[in-house]
């Protein structure tokens, strides 16, 4: 039987994971942490499912980050809400920052509603979902 604490790192592992290839602009790297029938949901936009969609999705202008004005998702807070042997749910705080060459500033925050089932030792999302708390001016 896995451990809170070998489920929440397990967790937390795909979270950042997630931030790091988002930020870099791996796009295939950020797929590969869902499952095949992933689901993310982004207010404002159509619900996007499967790998397929959220791959176009993050592929597209204006998803991509800029190398001239790199971005970094600051993740924080996480909590399991939910978890068990094979299947977990966890919320966090999320800041993303921008540097739009003359600094750094927060761009978004947020709050990400997850939804994690194990396969084999990795945790993969089933589902995200994003709240958005405030946007910068």
């Amino acid at each position: 039987m896995r451990t809170f604490a070998e489920v929440y790192a397990g967790v937390q592992a795909t979270i950042a994971s997630h931030s790091q290839a988002q930020d870099d602009g791996r796009v295939d790297d950020m797929v590969a942490l869902y499952w095949p029938d992933g689901v993310v949901e982004i207010p404002g936009f159509p619900m996007i499912e499967g790998t397929d969609a959220i791959r176009a999705a993050f592929s597209q202008p204006g998803w991509q980050p800029d190398p001239a004005k790199p971005q970094r998702h600051v993740v924080a807070n996480t909590v399991l809400t939910q978890w068990s042997e094979n299947a977990a749910n966890a919320t966090s705080d999320v800041a993303m920052l921008k540097n739009d060459g003359a600094g750094w500033s927060v761009a978004i925050v947020a709050r990400y509603h997850d939804c994690f089932e194990l396969s084999g030792e990795r945790w993969l999302l089933r589902r995200r979902s994003d709240e958005y708390i405030g946007f910068a001016p």
